[in-house]
């Protein structure tokens, strides 16, 4: 059966999360409605992960068989047409059958946005902070992530995980401009709320509040509660997947 993948972008503001949730909208439940409906049958998706309510994604994936093969582009037309405007379709394509969104992914990478000055143009896609944080110690903590493999202390309690070992292969602090800042990390997989605890953490010790020995000492204790507050999901998206 012909499978085929969605490359595709949204404003989670709106959503509660990628997931099909019974309390409320999703984007896997608007998209996967809206191919239903172009395909005039049911149609399943699957994503290439999950992101929490209110986290957005500028590159996301999800797959979906169908019978016979399609007009990927005109599909892919008809589809931006029907959904709605937070969400759009880059690019529909043909896959082999062995292609799976989320297990054939190698990679996923996060950018958490902030800034240090009122700006009413940004406040909607980053976390707004008069803190005066120590961006280069907060590197030094980020870089320390990529010689780590078990992330529990940034997991969320009570998440339904296998494993919290992940393999974190990039993380650091990027200025963007005077008071703008964003965080990058990549790895091969991510635990529930994981990036935005991770930054919760990482302010913590641009604050001073936390030394790079302690934060270190937090991953090795593998408890959320010694880990900083998860910070809020509108500063955070997803913009990239490698397979």
């Amino acid at each position: 059966m012909p499978r085929y993948f969605v490359y595709f972008s949204y404003d989670g503001t709106r959503y509660h999360g990628w997931q099909i949730q019974p309390n409320g909208i999703s984007v896997q439940e608007v998209l996967q409605n809206s191919l239903s409906i172009l395909l005039r049958t049911p149609v399943d998706v699957t994503g290439a992960g999950r992101t929490d309510a209110g986290v957005h994604a500028k590159m996301m994936v999800a797959h979906f068989d169908f019978l016979s093969e399609l007009d990927v582009q005109q599909l892919a037309y008809r589809l931006n047409h029907l959904l709605p405007s937070d969400i759009a379709v880059s690019k529909i394509e043909a896959v082999d059958s062995e292609m799976h969104a989320r297990f054939s992914a190698v990679s996923r990478t996060y950018h958490y946005y902030l800034h240090t000055t009122k700006d009413p143009f940004a406040r909607s896609y980053s976390l707004e902070t008069h803190y005066n944080l120590d961006f280069e110690t907060m590197n030094q903590a980020a870089a320390y992530l990529t010689t780590q493999s078990d992330f529990a202390s940034f997991c969320k309690t009570g998440a339904d995980v296998k494993t919290t070992i992940c393999h974190v292969t990039e993380a650091r602090w990027e200025q963007i401009d005077e008071f703008k800042w964003r965080f990058v990390i990549t790895a091969n997989r991510f635990l529930r709320n994981m990036v935005r605890a991770v930054v919760g953490t990482l302010i913590e010790v641009g604050r001073h509040r936390l030394s790079l020995d302690e934060f270190k000492a937090i991953i090795e204790t593998k408890k959320r509660t010694s880990a900083g507050e998860s910070m809020p999901a509108h500063a955070l998206f997803l913009v990239d997947i490698q397979y």
